[in-house]
């Protein structure tokens, strides 16, 4: 299982830190339009990422819902028929939610900065620090709070719940 550290906070606008984030990253941008489905999973979260009609991704995942950066555990398999995927796990399993974004992805060093445009929620700043196999969580912790410095991110601003759980929390409308 791969893992990461991850943090991720509400932006009033990613327009206000673009060009921090283009002072600090290496790589980037890249424009990704993102849909992710959400299936009721009691292990973790199971959600299948489509890109396009032929490109998609499942991915499997557990972290704790905390504000500050945090570990997370990972596994992501391709797929190239994300529609027919989607068909059989929600047949299979039931859909939990479903959160499409604009995400525009930095890197800087081994971090993946993702400036997301969630449709019904607004904007916001993550980021994930990625570990290899040997790597301390708190090297990856610091490297994330050092960033979240660098880029003026305040601790107020930080959010525990992943996407599809604030759209969960949205008052209709919204």
């Amino acid at each position: 299982m791969s893992r990461n550290v991850e943090i991720k906070a509400r932006m009033p606008g990613i327009q206000a830190i673009l060009h921090k984030v283009k002072g600090i990253a290496d790589q980037g941008p890249i424009e990704i339009a993102q849909d992710d489905t959400f299936f009721r999973c009691d292990a973790g979260r199971l959600k299948l990422r489509q890109f396009s009609a032929d490109k998609g991704e499942l991915i499997f995942y557990r972290r704790a819902n905390q504000a500050g950066p945090k570990e997370s555990f990972f596994v992501r398999t391709a797929t190239a028929e994300p529609a027919v995927l989607r068909e059989a796990l929600s047949l299979a399993y039931g859909e939990s939610g479903r959160v499409i974004k604009q995400r525009t992805l930095f890197h800087a060093g081994r971090t993946r900065i993702h400036l997301d445009r969630v449709q019904g929620l607004g904007e916001f700043v993550e980021l994930e620090v990625v570990l290899s196999d040997g790597d301390a969580i708190e090297d990856g912790i610091r490297e994330a709070e050092d960033i979240m410095q660098k880029l003026g991110i305040e601790p107020a601003q930080l959010i525990e719940s992943a996407y599809v759980d604030l759209l969960g929390m949205a008052p209709a409308g919204a």
